[in-house]
């Protein structure tokens, strides 16, 4: 882990401090010495001419609502309103103190980390795209942009950092766009693992923003230069992580393959040593909501680790433990919008009592949970996660709690699809925390290793 900081009050330096960028993806940018001054984000550079650093719209928007029409993409190209870079002579003829005068400069630092979220309201309220995309995509960069064992080549799977690594920890995260409501979703499991696993984490919201942004404002008819540079100030980011979802969607893995923002996160540090290539990088995350859930102390379902060398190295997934356990659970949505057939359901069921009690007369240790989410507490449900190793269900957010699954050698979500519906929502997510995903349409499943599901269930027992 990277030294803390120290603290300089840049009102007293000469010299405004350029920024830097630590690392960037579409949509994810790691900036030291970021400057906002008007709800413009500024980058000081001494030769910004010359200067190496990303297209501006790959790393911001105007965070306007997204509808998928060519205006409304258009209009979300970001101007100068949103990101400009400055030569540090101009920053301090904006905020710059007179040294002939002793005069401060006019900025003032946020100190600590921050993560600053330019996206719309409408993703912001959804337990899945808040938390398996925006919450999963910053960890994961943040991991591996100070992993010390990144070396921009894939991180080996037993060259792990020391167990006592973490990235820098977050101060806090700024909603530029959303109220204090619009980033809850209505179960409540976003403020819930928020605070799970960011105990100390400040929030602040669209009108903290404005706050902001009005104490940087200088009034249009200033009456004179001197009232004008007492009334122009900037706010400093000494490190901030600027998180953009237009921007992402510009991405190839985004844009092109996923459109899940997180995947331009993960593939950019994946590719660069900085993550593993099952899920390791997130267990710090998940085991912070499985302690503030209280299952810590719970057996542990996972069998020793075997000797690396004798595992097909082909397939991360077989660099994982065997379950001891091995405990389907079946997320039921018959009582809500998108469910199967009753006839369907019932039968679904019959097939994994039918499948488990086998499984059992093998002497092999296998369970099935069948759960209707909206009945249990918020603990009840991490519990259950926390002991899955195949979750299944129809394609909905309940299957968003694989996030909260400890990864083994057989976890596995298998979803089910109406005919002709995809989304990229669990088979990315999955792949990115070691789970293998099968996709289920009526008697047709797609899966990336077919012979797996054999194992676990026959094509009859489907049908």
């Amino acid at each position: 882990m990277p030294p803390t900081p120290i603290s300089i009050d840049i009102g007293l330096l000469e010299e405004i401090p350029e920024t830097s960028i630590v690392a960037h993806a579409p949509g994810w940018t790691l900036f030291k010495n970021l400057y906002m001054a008007n709800g413009t984000l500024y980058i000081v550079s001494s030769e910004p001419r010359k200067s190496n650093f990303p297209q501006i719209r790959m790393m911001i928007s105007t965070g306007l609502l997204a509808e998928n029409n060519p205006q409304n993409i258009a209009m979300r190209e970001p101007t100068d309103q949103e990101m400009q870079i400055i030569s540090q002579q101009d920053a301090a003829l904006k905020w710059g103190g007179d040294v002939a005068k002793n005069e401060r400069n006019r900025i003032w630092t946020i100190e600590g980390n921050t993560l600053l979220v330019n996206e719309p309201w409408q993703f912001l309220n959804h337990y899945y795209h808040f938390v398996a995309e925006l919450m999963l995509g910053a960890w994961a960069f943040l991991y591996g942009a100070f992993n010390p064992l990144a070396n921009n080549q894939p991180i080996s799977s037993i060259n792990w950092p020391s167990q006592n690594y973490k990235p820098p920890p977050l101060s806090r995260v700024m909603f530029i766009h959303a109220s204090s409501e619009d980033w809850r979703d209505k179960p409540g499991f976003n403020s819930y693992f928020l605070r799970a696993a960011f105990p100390s984490l400040t929030v602040e919201v669209s009108n903290d923003w404005d706050d902001r942004v009005a104490s940087t404002f200088v009034p249009w008819g200033t009456p004179n230069k001197s009232l004008e540079r007492r009334a122009s100030r900037a706010w400093h980011f000494p490190l901030v992580l600027l998180s953009d979802r237009s921007a992402a969607f510009r991405g190839e893995q985004c844009g092109s393959k996923t459109q899940r923002i997180a995947a331009e996160s993960w593939e950019f540090m994946l590719q660069n040593g900085g993550i593993d290539v099952f899920g390791g990088w997130w267990n710090s995350v998940r085991e912070a909501v499985l302690k503030f859930a209280g299952t810590e102390g719970l057996e542990d379902n996972t069998a020793a680790q075997l000797p690396l060398v004798q595992k097909d190295t082909k397939n991360p997934q077989s660099l994982l433990p065997l379950p001891k356990q091995v405990t389907i659970t079946y997320i039921s949505r018959q009582g809500v919008r998108r469910h199967l057939v009753p006839e369907d359901h019932d039968a679904l069921v019959l097939a994994l009592q039918q499948l488990v009690k086998r499984k059992r007369a093998e002497n092999k240790n296998w369970a099935l949970k069948v759960v209707q989410p909206e009945l249990l507490s918020k603990e009840e449900q991490i519990q259950i996660a926390s002991e899955t190793t195949i979750m299944l269900g129809v394609h909905g957010n309940g299957l968003t709690h694989l996030v909260l699954m400890k990864p083994n050698q057989l976890s596995s979500v298998i979803e089910i699809f109406y005919p002709g519906g995809f989304a990229h929502d669990y088979e990315w997510t999955g792949r990115a925390l070691g789970i293998r995903h099968f996709t289920v349409w009526n008697d047709t499943y797609v899966s990336p290793i077919r012979s797996y599901l054999s194992t676990v269930f026959t094509d009859t027992e489907w049908r």
